[in-house]
């Protein structure tokens, strides 16, 4: 067992805080974190192979009798292919096969491909991978993105005070060792959405769809190999609620897929993120304790809630018991609990948590200027600010900061203020995301590095050609700025060459999808003209000038509504 020490809050813990080799500044316990995280080729057994550290996922591969099965490809074919030239150093047999546990980390498959060309490589995954892949680059592409940015260190540097430690769930999101990372994402051929027995390459597999994360996760079990390779036992505490914004992780369904993977008495465990656990009696007793502190968050949070306590309330009533911390598996590495148990409520029951000030807040900045003025006025609340941070109240800090920024008459000094209590914070948490976030925030306050251009669409013309038709006029729905659309009603169809008719029919201050049947006006081109357009590259006034793109109908019309949307490109 990994024991994890104790000294989870930022609170009053600026012993806890170390400085590496590196120059990084960081809780001792998250500096400590990343051993589990390092770089290593498991052996699991006699017939597994699992390399950890490679990216933020692992890859694991199955020696199975005609061939080997890959499991994950990891965030790009540059990725793979260090996995890849790991595994040939252990054996000559090719990949024959590859399974997905879920859509996050599959970018690298291309790469499989174009390494074994002469194979007939069939692709297994759960029928909703190609589904929640486009989601997430389509309409809420912008905060997506963002989030990941925020959270996975992303813009960090690799040295110095602010420089990426680790992030919880592996060492880099993306290794920067990868000089490139080229998408080689490939849909699966051989889909499921229930309980089955797969044969692969001479193997029999049980799958069992197990939501976690995703809802497309899903358990292998080997029987004949007592091995499990699963997403829902992660090196951390699980995240129910992830920073960067994600769907609502109900916990009574995770719990369905932990109480499964413990009825298979596995021998091994194999996950998509961490080092693998051999021996059955310890991953009972570990799993067991890990789905308990799932458990515990779930039930303390409704038992609280039915009491009348409030989001907040919930977050500062709510803590794991001392004993959870003996493990890195119930460790708050990740996420936090108090971040967790106020997911699981709004997952529950909705926004509203009956406090009477969240009825009919007022906007930010009003609020912050009211309160601001209630203390006395800015240099006063700075003063408080200041002391805050002396007596090492960083919650309270953080609040008076964030009214001095989000108010009238900001000033730069304000700004520096708020930016050193987020690094106190980020320094003094055990959470990767807390910190990577709090860093994030700070770095864009302080003009180290600017975080505004992740708050808009940005699309490349490579994503726009490989994706279908319909994903880039449907991504244009929010995208339209209503005060502009006031009074335009125009039904579009679109002809890409090639591709069948899709169409926009704009009403009512929305753009509603349609087949573009029954349009009045069309717009046609190439998918690479509209792919310019869309990306930043060509102007839709020069597009129409050079015959690039045609409009068929009354062009005035279709321009003049093609301009409701918050798209530079579209503008005349």
């Amino acid at each position: 067992m990994t024991k994890a020490k104790r000294g989870r809050s930022f609170e009053k813990s600026a012993e806890n805080t170390v400085t590496t080799s590196e120059g990084f500044v960081a809780h001792r316990d998250l500096v400590d974190h990343s051993s589990r995280l390092k770089n290593n080729f498991y052996q699991v057994g006699e017939k597994v192979l699992c390399l950890v550290g490679n990216g933020l996922s692992n890859q694991t591969f199955i020696d199975a009798p005609e061939g080997i099965i890959a499991i994950d490809t990891g965030e790009s074919n540059e990725e793979m292919m260090a996995a890849m030239a790991q595994l040939q150093q252990r054996t000559a047999k090719p990949i024959v096969a590859v399974l997905y546990t879920h859509f996050h980390y599959v970018a690298g498959t291309q790469a499989v491909l174009d390494a074994f060309p002469g194979q007939k490589i069939k692709i297994y995954g759960h029928e909703k991978i190609a589904y929640n892949r486009v989601r997430t680059a389509t309409e809420i592409a912008p905060a997506y993105s963002r989030g990941l940015v925020e959270q996975f260190a992303i813009t960090l540097p690799t040295e110095g005070k602010d420089g990426n430690v680790n992030v919880g769930l592996g060492r880099f999101y993306r290794n920067p060792e990868h000089k490139t990372q080229t998408n080689g994402f490939i849909a699966p051929t051989e889909t499921f959405n229930n309980a089955c027995t797969l044969k692969v390459a001479g193997l029999e597999i049980d799958v069992m769809p197990a939501p976690s994360d995703a809802d497309d996760s899903v358990t292998y079990w080997f029987k004949s190999l007592g091995c499990a390779v699963n997403n829902l036992v992660w090196p951390v505490l699980f995240n129910v609620f992830a920073i960067r914004g994600e769907e609502y992780r109900d916990p009574r369904i995770l719990l369905t897929g932990i109480d499964h993977l413990l009825s298979l008495s596995a021998k091994h465990l194999v996950g998509a993120h961490g080092m693998p656990i051999s021996g059955e009696q310890e991953i009972f007793e570990r799993v067991t304790k890990y789905r308990d502190s799932i458990q515990f968050l779930w039930d303390q949070t409704v038992r609280l809630t039915n009491r009348g306590y409030t989001s907040v309330e919930l977050a500062h009533s709510i803590r794991l018991p001392e004993f959870y911390d003996d493990d890195n598996l119930t460790s708050e590495f990740y996420g936090v609990a108090e971040h967790h148990v106020r997911q699981i409520r709004s997952g529950l029951l909705g926004w509203f948590d009956g406090d009477e000030a969240n009825l009919f807040p007022l906007p930010r900045i009003e609020h912050s200027d009211r309160m601001i003025a209630g203390f006395g006025g800015r240099e006063k609340v700075r003063q408080q600010t200041r002391d805050a941070i002396d007596n090492d109240d960083l919650r309270w800090a953080c609040e008076l900061g964030s009214w001095l920024v989000n108010s009238t008459d900001v000033e730069n000094s304000d700004k520096m203020l708020l930016s050193s209590v987020l690094r106190l914070i980020a320094q003094r948490t055990t959470a990767a995301n807390i910190r990577n976030w709090c860093l994030a925030r700070a770095r864009h306050l302080d003009e180290t590095f600017d975080l505004t251009r992740f708050n808009r669409h940005r699309v490349s013309k490579k994503q726009v050609i490989a994706s279908p038709v319909g994903n880039s006029l449907s991504a244009l729905r929010v995208l339209l700025i209503p005060e502009r659309a006031t009074r335009v009603e125009t039904h579009i169809a679109f002809n890409f060459s090639g591709h069948k008719m899709s169409g926009l029919h704009i009403r009512n201050c929305v753009a509603v999808p349609t087949n573009g049947v029954g349009a009045e006006i069309a717009v046609n081109c190439t998918p690479e003209t509209w792919a310019d357009i869309i990306s930043g590259d060509l102007k839709l006034s020069v597009a129409v000038e050079t015959n690039a793109l045609t409009v068929t109908g009354d062009k005035y019309r279709a321009l003049e509504a093609l301009q409701v949307f918050d798209v530079e490109n579209l503008q005349l």
